[in-house]
């Protein structure tokens, strides 16, 4: 449910960012029966689908198919080394993923606020593979760090090394805004860091996505062997 939570603040950006083309009458503004549809489609598709796919997930894995037994007790987390660490892995876990897509992502930055043609769409789709290839590779090696440090909690922790190439995605956007474009104004501000907003939360979930997938396969197969005492 709390990824549900995603597309209602891209709602609630859309609609701040309509009700500022509207005052500065901008050509940039929507008619307000298509918000009315946009929302009508959040409330009576996304969310529901959102609560049937959480319920459904829920009940399939209460049996529990675990590849070992797994104790109700928590074990404690003794101490550990600063790069073991689960928030440091998962912000640094987001470099090198963004470091396949540096150069990339001046292109389309330029396309879209520079107003330049773009037409390698190809290299785009090798560029979008190549991420989600560096993405699980970087996860997976993260999580083998936590686990040799004996730290359990490695879902959020996978979650977020995928996720955390949409932060440094934003701060890309933020120089890119100060160094590159002529933009001036609360309008073009508001309009240009709100869409990077988006743009940088739809990217977060789908590595992050990726990442806990590939994350999930790997501790499951690691473990598929292993007996607990």
């Amino acid at each position: 449910m709390t990824l549900c939570l995603f597309p209602a603040i891209g709602l609630i950006i859309g609609l701040v960012l309509n009700f500022l083309a509207v005052g500065y009458a901008s050509s940039a503004s929507i008619p307000w029966w298509a918000f009315l549809q946009i929302f009508s489609l959040f409330f009576f598709a996304v969310a529901p689908l959102t609560l049937a796919g959480t319920l459904y997930a829920r009940r399939r894995t209460i049996s529990g198919d675990f590849p070992c037994r797994v104790t109700s007790l928590p074990r404690p987390i003794f101490h550990r080394k600063w790069f073991t660490a689960p928030y440091f892995l998962a912000v640094a876990g987001g470099i090198l993923p963004f470091g396949s897509i540096f150069i990339e992502m001046y292109f389309i930055f330029t396309s879209f606020w520079n107003y330049k043609f773009y037409y390698v769409y190809g290299f785009m789709l090798l560029v979008f593979v190549i991420l989600l290839c560096v993405t699980m590779c970087v996860t997976i090696i993260s999580i083998y760090f936590l686990l040799n440090a004996e730290d359990y909690r490695w879902q959020w922790t996978a979650f977020g090394c995928g996720a955390s190439t949409a932060l440094y995605v934003f701060l890309y956007a933020s120089y890119y805004y100060y160094h590159k474009t002529a933009m001036t104004g609360v309008f073009q501000a508001v309009y240009y860091f709100g869409y990077c907003f988006i743009f940088c939360t739809i990217l977060g979930i789908i590595c992050g996505a990726v990442s806990f997938s590939a994350s999930q396969l790997f501790v499951r197969r690691i473990y598929h062997n292993i007996k607990s005492d």
